[in-house]
């Protein structure tokens, strides 16, 4: 049974950091990038899960966490990014993707 899930994704810094509007690095270790997927089941601590974006990359995770949101009606997944740096072309296409929405922790 399919079901709706958010993912929370962190990934690790890019090699070349992504700047904010004042010319600054960003540091991706405060951001989550989030989104409504939907999965065959709910996955597992330690589970892998394949993440797609609208131009076609898929962003390998790992599943850290599940838990159920009463307020909202669905599990938020805690995952990470399954390798250990990010190439630029991952990152841009998670950043420039409208389905995720990169929210910062504080």
């Amino acid at each position: 049974m399919s079901r709706e899930v958010e993912v929370s994704l962190r990934i690790p810094n890019p090699k070349v950091r992504p700047l904010d509007e004042n010319g600054y690095p960003i540091d991706l270790g405060g951001v989550r990038f989030k989104a409504i997927v939907t999965v065959p089941a709910l996955p597992k601590p330690g589970e892998s899960l394949p993440l797609a974006t609208t131009c076609g990359k898929t962003i390998e995770s790992k599943v850290v966490r599940s838990d159920w949101d009463e307020g909202r009606g669905l599990f938020v997944v805690a995952c990470q990014y399954a390798n250990r740096s990010i190439s630029q072309e991952e990152y841009a296409a998670l950043a420039d993707d409208p389905v995720w929405e990169a929210k910062p922790l504080i």
